[in-house]
């Protein structure tokens, strides 16, 4: 009977046990359903991109009812897209500061933060008076707003990006920022239809005195569900990890990154203006320089846009797959490099062979899926512990340096390069390709 009673367990032990039962069936159930978790996530994230760039396909619309009608066109088109410009600067301060709280009071409250911020923007743009109502103010009200919205997508992609691949096996981390990355382009692909549907539905009169509003108003309403979805999405098991066992950040984070994680940051640079200038120029120029550079119909440009667009949605979900498989340094080298050779074959073949465009366009989009392996190698350039904060900084460092200075590079050069374009794609390849060898030597030193 000693022997038996001497067996049994305490009651301290019997509440011990209890508690790592839940905890482990807290956990599982929550493992269950990563991909439930990376669905809401990412619809927070087409909605921002989405309010991003469909300030673009109004420019002109905004350019004209936001500033006085005395001044000539080109001077108000260049006063709207320098409104738009400037968001590019909000990023990495609004980065920098949601990924601080982020790795010190955990990603589920920057993650609401920053679609709440987004959404009180899109909403205000919505609804503010134009020039005509309240004059001088209307500019610098709207130029408020649209760095409030560039502050909240400087947190959310990072953020995003962490949120996610912290929610789901190692084994599927390519997969998740795949989901994540795709989520982005179906942003600007929602982005683009409606500015079709807006413009075909409408007069330029209806557009220039309501229907501009529309989308804003509908991106808006969507944001605060998505918002209020979002409440109900559980903090990462990263995080919690590192609360339970008081392993959090104990200085200011950036300090850390800028201390200790410089290599990282470097490397997360890099990739990150690989990325920019790929989304800018091929997704964003490209549909202009077809009509300017290749005489291509606004409509057909369009299409080919919307195409390209497309096929990479669905490409980059299965290019998870394969970064999962094969690794992020492997996939970045083969990638950029078969990205540079669909670049040239697009803007080459375009010289000889305009018919093409769509095959042409859409072979480009499906290799531009090497983007994948940018969020998946930024990832895992920093410890969790200050994970949003390495990110976050590199990631809008690089967005706003190339996401603003691109387009005028580009524009430049083609003054004494009629293939500017291509060639600075290409260059942006040598660098990803670079980034990759360099990766996958020091991943060979550790072995």
């Amino acid at each position: 009977m000693r022997h038996l009673e001497q067996s049994l367990p305490s009651p301290r032990e019997l509440y011990a046990s209890d508690q790592e039962n839940k905890r482990s069936n807290h956990k599982r159930s929550r493992g269950e359903r990563p991909y439930r978790t990376i669905a809401i996530s990412s619809l927070g994230t087409v909605l921002e991109y989405y309010d991003y760039i469909i300030f673009v396909f109004f420019v002109k619309t905004i350019g004209q009812i936001f500033f006085p009608p005395s001044i000539p066109d080109w001077v108000t088109q260049v006063a709207a897209f320098g409104i738009f410009a400037a968001g590019y600067l909000a990023r990495p301060f609004g980065g920098i500061v949601l990924a601080h709280y982020g790795d010190l009071l955990g990603r589920k409250r920057m993650f609401v933060l920053t679609i709440a911020i987004m959404t009180s923007s899109s909403l205000g743009i919505a609804a503010m008076p134009t020039y005509a109502g309240i004059g001088i103010a209307a500019p610098i009200v709207l130029l408020a707003f649209r760095l409030l919205q560039s502050a909240a997508v400087g947190g959310e992609v990072p953020g995003a990006w962490t949120f996610v691949a912290e929610h789901v096996p190692r084994h599927r981390v390519g997969l998740a920022c795949a989901m994540m990355s795709s989520s982005v382009v179906m942003g600007i692909f929602l982005g683009s239809l409606t500015a079709i549907a807006i413009n075909s539905w409408f007069s330029v009169s209806d557009v220039q005195s309501f229907a501009w509003r529309l989308p804003f108003l509908v991106s808006g309403c969507a944001g605060a569900l998505s918002m209020f979805v979002r409440r109900y999405l559980a903090e990462t098991p990263a995080f919690e990890e590192l609360k339970r066992k008081r392993a959090l950040a104990t200085e200011w984070p950036l300090r850390i990154v800028l201390k200790r994680h410089l290599f990282g940051v470097a490397i997360s640079f890099a990739l990150g203006s690989f990325l920019t200038a790929g989304l800018v120029v091929l997704y964003l120029m490209t549909p202009t320089l077809l009509q300017t550079l290749y005489a291509i119909t606004p409509l057909a440009a369009l299409q080919a846009n919307l195409l390209a667009t497309g096929v990479v949605i669905a490409s980059t979900i299965a290019a998870g797959f394969v970064v999962d498989r094969v690794g992020g340094e492997w996939f970045l080298v083969v990638g950029s490099i078969g990205f540079g050779v669909s670049v040239c074959v697009l803007f080459e073949g375009m010289l000889y062979h305009p018919n093409w465009l769509l095959v042409l366009y859409a072979m480009a989009g499906f290799c531009s899926s090497v983007f994948v392996a940018v969020p998946y190698l930024m990832i895992n350039s920093f410890p969790p512990s200050v994970r949003y904060t390495g990110v976050a900084l590199s990631y809008n460092m690089a967005s706003a340096i190339f996401g603003g200075m691109t387009p005028i590079i580009v524009t430049y050069g083609l003054r004494i390069d009629r293939m500017a374009h291509m060639h600075y794609l290409i260059f942006a390849c040598a660098l990803a390709t670079t980034v990759g060898l360099v990766l996958l030597g020091r991943s060979k030193g550790r072995l």
